[in-house]
């Protein structure tokens, strides 16, 4: 993202920024909504059930996404003694994609039709990069975190597809192993190495899925 700074595009690089914090909010506000509906208000006492930014961005989590490409916002506190379900661990990691899932529908069926309808405020670039920006961020966010790795909100909903002996075997080498993993992929692709080329390609793919005005 820095580079957009470097080729004079500060418009854009706000544009974009923007969306992403409003990305990652809300993304962490459908772990912690959902927790709340199975009877854990964890988050809820630490603050988390909210869409306000400053309740979930971390800064240096950010700067990551504006140096480097990818970063973090604050990961949402649960207590799973608290669920009322044993589906309950599925359904909060799932709520965060499903969350941005949601987000990008909305905003780019917004943009088509507000384009569609002639609407003035959708005929500037600006808009058109703020909306569509927003809603492949969020695509993005979906794709990426339904990866089982690491802490990645995959790595919970896995399991529960998973035959039994199947998914004790899977928690427990990616416990030990799964957030060194991801790092290491990370590292490679900020180098240059196209390790997550296709996830992002995916991402875009979709896109014209989710428009249905």
């Amino acid at each position: 993202m820095i580079s957009l700074l470097y080729q004079g595009q500060t418009l854009v690089f706000v544009l974009i920024l923007i969306a992403l914090i409003i990305s990652l909010s809300f993304h962490e506000f459908g772990h912690a909504y959902t927790a709340k509906l199975f009877g854990d208000n964890t988050a809820e006492r630490a603050g988390r059930l909210t869409i306000n930014p400053i309740a979930h961005i971390d800064p240096m989590g950010l700067l990551l996404v504006v140096f480097a490409g990818f970063g973090y916002a604050k990961p949402v506190p649960t207590n799973p003694r608290n669920f009322t379900s044993r589906w309950a661990d599925l359904w909060v990691s799932a709520a965060g994609p499903g969350m941005n899932l949601l987000v990008a529908i909305v905003a780019i069926n917004i943009f088509v039709l507000g384009y569609d309808l002639h609407w003035p405020l959708f005929s500037e670039p600006g808009t058109k990069i703020f909306f569509v920006y927003l809603a492949q961020i969020n695509l993005l966010l979906m794709v990426f975190n339904l990866i089982p790795i690491g802490a990645l909100d995959g790595h919970y909903i896995l399991p529960y597809f998973l035959p039994r002996n199947l998914s004790q075997t899977y928690r427990y080498y990616n416990g030990r192993y799964g957030n060194y993993v991801l790092l290491s992929l990370l590292l490679l692709s900020i180098m240059g190495i196209p390790i997550f080329q296709q996830i992002f390609r995916l991402s875009q793919t979709l896109l014209p899925w989710i428009v249905f005005v």
